[in-house]
């Protein structure tokens, strides 16, 4: 029986999300994990400059992963890939690091190897191409619990437990009121208790803010601050011959220095934390490896909504302090 009167919830948000007519799943990891069970893929072509999170997830499920390098310039090394097409068991997970990948260069992989599957964490604002089966998780870019979207090539079965987040916002709005590292080690908690999570809708509570959130001026406010950081550090970026500006709002501003792990150091003294999203690599891959070197120093410089000029200025002087 519904409850009428009491004291009232978390206001309902009368808005729409960015991607209203994708399947909403709790994680980005399971929506993955259920997509390539549901659709009969046995073998994954995965890049080394993956978070394991993921792969412990897909092996967790059953699946075998086979690696490949990426270039340079962040795409697939064709020369450690199989040709195409893929059998219909076999599948090419494409990462796009910081959206560096157009969405004319994803068709051409589908159109090469049939069976890919993309992953757009760090594009949110980047729309699914064609008939292409497309993640996107939602936590690197707004500030919720949990989240996932997946565009799918296919119907996939409907999932009927809806994931609750209600217990797991305590760090998030924490940090609306105080400062991060009071609420780190909840942060690393709430990450750490996914480990064994099962595919699930996603919930209500996320979706509900998800549904008010002001998407045109996010991705206004994202571009800003990273053309500013562009023209700040651009000339001096290695990165930047081939480096391009994401469609939508950036995620983050690639910069690349040799001693990168000390740069993160010594900024988190000045209250910049710039995080390391591959450590896995960093422990995995060899040094002398593109994927060790990009793990360990490109500086993803943090330019999200919460920023403004005066905040990048900060950013950039500190940097040129230690540079």
């Amino acid at each position: 029986m519904k409850e009428i009167g009491g004291y009232l919830e978390f206001e309902k948000t009368q808005g729409r999300e960015y991607y209203p007519g994708l399947v909403k799943y709790n994680l980005g990891r399971t929506a993955c994990v259920y997509y390539l069970k549901s659709t009969g893929c046995s073998r994954l072509y995965v890049p080394h400059f993956l978070c394991d999170s993921l792969t412990d997830a897909v092996q967790a499920a059953g699946i075998t992963l086979i690696r490949y390098s990426i270039g340079r310039d962040f795409r697939p090394d064709r020369s450690t890939l199989p040709a195409g097409p893929l059998s219909e068991n076999e599948r090419l997970f494409i990462l796009n690091p910081y959206g560096q990948l157009k969405n004319e260069e994803i068709d051409s992989w589908k159109k090469e190897y049939l069976n890919i599957f993309v992953d757009n964490t760090h594009a949110f604002f980047q729309r699914p191409s064609g008939n292409v089966p497309t993640l996107y998780s939602v936590r690197k870019f707004f500030g919720v619990s949990d989240g996932a979207y997946l565009a799918s090539d296919r119907e996939l079965p409907s999932v009927s437990e809806r994931d609750r987040s209600n217990t797991r916002f305590s760090h998030i709005l924490g940090r609306f009121e105080e400062d991060a590292g009071t609420y780190y080690r909840q942060m690393l908690d709430n990450a750490h208790s996914y480990t064994s999570s099962s595919v699930k809708r996603m919930s209500r509570l996320t979706e509900n803010i998800l549904g008010g959130l002001d998407y045109e001026a996010i991705e206004e406010k994202r571009l800003k601050n990273y053309l500013f950081l562009d023209t700040a550090f651009g000339a001096e970026n290695p990165l930047e011959n081939f480096l391009r500006i994401p469609d939508g709002g950036p995620f983050a501003y690639p910069f690349y220095i040799e001693n990168g792990i000390m740069i993160r150091k010594a900024l988190a003294k000045e209250k910049i934390f710039v995080p390391t999203y591959w450590n896995c690599v960093i422990k995995d891959c060899l040094p002398d490896s593109t994927e060790y070197r990009y793990a360990a120093n490109i500086l993803a410089l943090p330019i999200d909504q919460r920023y403004d000029t005066q905040d990048m200025e900060t950013v950039a002087a500190a940097l040129r302090r230690l540079i």
